[in-house]
């Protein structure tokens, strides 16, 4: 079972999450980092800007977990952007060295493998940040993603299109496809740590955690990794049957331990 680990906002949810990922990179400076994009993860890489001030990060490396393809890198919405935008530059990390998968139309055929390749010279990742949709999916995976897939191109579903269209002029602007880390290839990280708040997620969230494991809801996959942190608020954890049991074991662990 992941730890499930109830906070009251999002802000104390950064601040722990950031404090963790700190201490990997001041024990590691070449630690490797999992990024994802979204509104999910911004008060961790907000909290990280005041964690890792005076720290070295010239040799931390990162993977975006996914990129849409067909879109120049340099649109606003494209996930190398993004990351930039939102990760890179304000954290003053080394773009050389995080890279996002390569959504260029004329080399996608070996895209995936090209990416699976480079995680795995850079002795995988240590810990991978990971957002839940009310569907279940991580990443692009949406429902029905194989447990074992790697780095692949999907259709994304209108759905998803639709819910993306808020970023774009309009959703004739939406790709339809993308390339993403497989659930496989997530797995495969050191540490898994997902977020979720609000309302809107809480069922996403109880499913993930103490729901069946099945294809059909791609976040129950963390219930397979050995070491899965899941970082929620009140709301977000609303659903769960086992909160109470989650909020003792926390409160009583050893905090040599972290998360």
């Amino acid at each position: 079972m992941a730890e499930v680990v109830i906070v009251e906002s999002k802000d104390a949810a950064g601040a722990l999450v950031a404090a963790e990922i700190a201490a990997l990179i001041e024990n590691r400076p070449d630690a490797v980092l999992g990024l994802a994009t979204g509104s999910t993860p911004l008060p961790v890489y907000q909290a990280l800007r005041g964690r890792l001030d005076g720290v070295d990060v010239s040799q931390v490396r990162g993977f975006a977990l996914d990129e849409y393809v067909g879109l120049d890198p340099a649109h606003a919405e494209s996930y190398r952007s993004v990351i930039t935008r939102e990760v890179v530059e304000p954290l003053g990390l080394d773009p050389q060295r995080i890279q996002v998968p390569n959504g260029a139309e004329a080399t996608i055929q070996h895209a995936g493998a090209d990416y699976e390749a480079a995680i795995a010279a850079a002795g995988g990742v240590d810990l991978q940040i990971l957002g839940i949709g009310t569907d279940g999916h991580i990443g692009f995976n949406e429902p029905g993603s194989s447990f074992a897939s790697r780095t692949r191109v999907k259709t994304l579903t209108e759905q998803t299109r639709e819910d993306n269209a808020r970023f774009f002029d309009s959703i004739d602007d939406v790709p339809r496809h993308c390339i993403t880390q497989g659930l496989g290839t997530i797995l495969q990280a050191r540490h898994l740590v997902l977020l979720a708040f609000g309302e809107g997620k809480a069922q996403a969230v109880a499913d993930a955690v103490e729901g069946p494991l099945t294809a059909s809801l791609p976040g129950s996959a963390i219930q397979l990794h050995p070491h899965a942190t899941v970082v929620v608020d009140e709301a977000a954890a609303s659903k769960l049957k086992l909160a109470d049991y989650y909020r003792y074991t926390y409160a009583n662990k050893p905090a040599w331990q972290g998360i």
